[in-house]
C-alpha cells in the first residue's frame, strides 16, 4: 500500500459517507478489541447512531489515514465483481422435487492450521481428512457428489434446483423459501479447502460461451440448455461450501467478519492485504456502464475468489435486482484503505 492523501480519492467529496457508517459501527463490534482499532472504535461509538455526511466526513479524515492499495507490479487497477444474497427453493424434506443437499460441515474434516509455524499459509483455507496415518485433502466437489449419502455431514435443506444451489455456494449465503412460503436464512460455515476456480471461464476455454455472455444469466442458461453436461460443468469448479441455519431474524446475512453486510457499503475482499473491518474507498464505474461508483464500502467479507490487493467483491443486496446488478458486475476500479493514523499495513 502507498500512503496518500484525500484530494487523491476519486469521487471523495461527492459521496454520502453518512450511508456508510451503520456498516462500519458493525465492523467495530468486532474488532475494537484488536489494538490498532481500540480507540478509533471507543471514538465512533460517542458519534450519534446517524451522524451527517459531514459528521463522519470530519471524523474520518481526523482520525484515518487513506492508503492506496496496488499489486506486486505496482497497478493501483484491479478487477471489482459483485455479489448478493440470492433466495431458492427447498425443503427440510428430501423428495423429487427437493433432491440436492445442502450440507452443514462434515465432522470428519479437518481444519489444519500452520500459520504459527508457516505465516505464509495464514490467509489458505487447509482442510483434510485422515487416511491411515496419513492427512490428505478433503473431498473434492465431484468426490462429494458421489459420496452424498455417505458425507459425514447433517443435510440442513433440500434445494429444488443445482444451479440455484451452485450459486448460492457462490455467493456464501442465502435464504431458503419452504413450501409454506417461509423463508430461512443460511450462512457460510466452511469449505472443502479446494480453490474456487470460475465455471464462467470454464465455459469460455471449452468455447460454449463468449466472455461478454459469461455471466450469472448465460451459464444458467446454458446449464438449462445443456443437462447432460451439467454435472461436468459444475465439477470444473472443485470448491464445496457447506452452511449453517442462521437464527429467525438475523439481521442481513453474515459475512467472514461475523456481522451483518450491508447493502451497496459492504464489499468482500482478501484478508491477506486488506484487513477485515477497515473502511475502504472504492472507485470504480456501475455494471456494464462507464457511470462513475465512488463510495465508501466497509471491508466485512472474504471470498474464494477474491485473491489479491486491488480486487473485491460488491455487495448488492438481497434477491432478483440485487442480483442482475452482481451478474453483471466486473468493472476495473481502485481502492483506498483507510487505517488509523498511526497504524501502517505492515502493523495492522
Amino acid at each position: 500500500m502507498v500512503a496518500t492523501d484525500w484530494s487523491a480519492l476519486t469521487g471523495w467529496a461527492d459521496d454520502d459517507l453518512a450511508a456508510a457508517w451503520p456498516a462500519f459501527r458493525e465492523s467495530c463490534k468486532a474488532i475494537v478489541r484488536q489494538p490498532n482499532w481500540r480507540d478509533v472504535c471507543g471514538l465512533a461509538s460517542k458519534l450519534p447512531a446517524s451522524p451527517s455526511s459531514a459528521t463522519v466526513r470530519q471524523f474520518i479524515e481526523q482520525h484515518f489515514t487513506p492508503w492506496q492499495s496496488v499489486d506486486g507490479n505496482g497497478s493501483d487497477t484491479g478487477l471489482i465483481t459483485g455479489y448478493y444474497e440470492p433466495l431458492i427453493k427447498g425443503s427440510r424434506i428430501r423428495s423429487a422435487q427437493f433432491p440436492w443437499p445442502i450440507h452443514s460441515p462434515p465432522d470428519d474434516m479437518l481444519t489444519i492450521d500452520l500459520a504459527s509455524v508457516y505465516p505464509e499459509l495464514k490467509s489458505l483455507r487447509l482442510r483434510g481428512r485422515i487416511v491411515g496415518n496419513r492427512i490428505v485433502p478433503y473431498w473434492s466437489r465431484a468426490e462429494l457428489d458421489q459420496r452424498q449419502d455417505q458425507l459425514a455431514a447433517k443435510v440442513l435443506f433440500w434445494a429444488a434446483d443445482p444451479i440455484d444451489l451452485f450459486f448460492l455456494q457462490v455467493q456464501g449465503s442465502g435464504r431458503i423459501e419452504l413450501p409454506d412460503g417461509k423463508q430461512v436464512r443460511v450462512g457460510y460455515a466452511d469449505q472443502n479447502g479446494h480453490p474456487y476456480q470460475s465455471i464462467g471461464r470454464w465455459l469460455v476455454a471449452q468455447g460454449e460461451l463468449p466472455l461478454e455472455q459469461a455471466s450469472m444469466e448465460g451459464i444458467k442458461q446454458w446449464a438449462r440448455g445443456n443437462p447432460a453436461r451439467l454435472a461436468e460443468m459444475l465439477n470444473s469448479n472443485p470448491s464445496y461450501v457447506f452452511f449453517r441455519e442462521l437464527p429467525p431474524g438475523s439481521n442481513g446475512p453474515v459475512g467472514a467478519l461475523g456481522v451483518p453486510v450491508s447493502e451497496g457499503r459492504s464489499i468482500a475482499i482478501d484478508p491477506a492485504h486488506i484487513p477485515l473491518g477497515a473502511p475502504v474507498f472504492l472507485s470504480t464505474t456501475w455494471p456494464l456502464s462507464n457511470q462513475p461508483l465512488n463510495r465508501l464500502m466497509v471491508a466485512q467479507d472474504t471470498g474464494g475468489a477474491i485473491k489479491g490487493p486491488v480486487r473485491a467483491d460488491f455487495f448488492w443486496g438481497f434477491g432478483a435486482k440485487a442480483g442482475a446488478q452482481a451478474g453483471k458486475m466486473r468493472q476495473p476500479g481502485r481502492l483506498w484503505v483507510l487505517l488509523p493514523k498511526g497504524v501502517s499495513p505492515s502493523s495492522r
